[in-house]
């Protein structure tokens, strides 16, 4: 069972947002990934935590941010529930979506095992819903998602296959690569693994 900590920085000018201390492992239902994350003075700024069944669809989503809240899963395409800070209402939401997505490194590596791509193989055309701090507002987005190659790198503990993506956002055109080893990701925008005590767990 991986354990870690990601730094995450703005991706256009590397501000740093603070850390995320994560564990992940695969287990009956599929996969779970729990993280407490800190702003850049260390002090406590939210949580999340990303239960995935075997074919990477979201069972259950809790994130926290701040006083603000949101609780989902694939339901009709994906469900929601967004509390306010006050807790005085929650408000319901659905889109026609496969997954949620967001700044936590969980959803990266949610979204490469819902989409199973192969190396070399075409691109798949994805729509998420995005929850984003420090309000997590709900924001539907359509990604375009390209598995360029495999790769395979000795390390102490065996060999350690690492995935490159290309992740294209279809609205504006952007893209940017994305690094994977089993359920850790090794590089992204605004992502950088800082510590891990154990290897990535192999997703089948």
């Amino acid at each position: 069972m991986p354990r870690g900590r990601y730094s995450l920085h703005d991706p256009h000018d590397h501000t740093p947002l603070g850390e995320e201390h994560f564990h992940c492992a695969p287990g009956p239902s599929g996969w779970r990934y729990t993280a407490r994350t800190t702003g850049p003075g260390g002090a406590h700024s939210g949580s999340v935590d990303l239960t995935t069944d075997q074919l990477g669809r979201p069972l259950r989503l809790e994130l926290h941010a701040g006083d603000w809240q949101v609780r989902g899963a694939a339901l009709d395409g994906v469900t929601w529930v967004r509390t306010d800070p006050e807790g005085a209402r929650a408000t319901e939401g659905n889109a026609p979506a496969r997954a949620f997505t967001g700044a936590s490194p969980a959803f990266l590596v949610a979204t490469a095992r819902l989409l199973r791509l192969t190396p070399g193989g075409p691109a798949a055309r994805v729509r998420l819903v995005a929850l984003t701090a420090p309000v997590l507002a709900p924001r539907t987005v359509d990604q375009s998602w390209t598995l360029l190659k495999s790769e395979a790198h000795a390390t102490d503990s065996g060999p350690l296959t690492v995935d490159a993506y290309q992740v294209t956002d279809l609205a504006t055109g952007e893209r940017h690569a994305v690094h994977l080893a089993g359920d850790v990701v090794l590089a992204a925008p605004g992502v950088e693994l800082e510590d891990l005590d154990s290897p990535p767990s192999a997703l089948p």
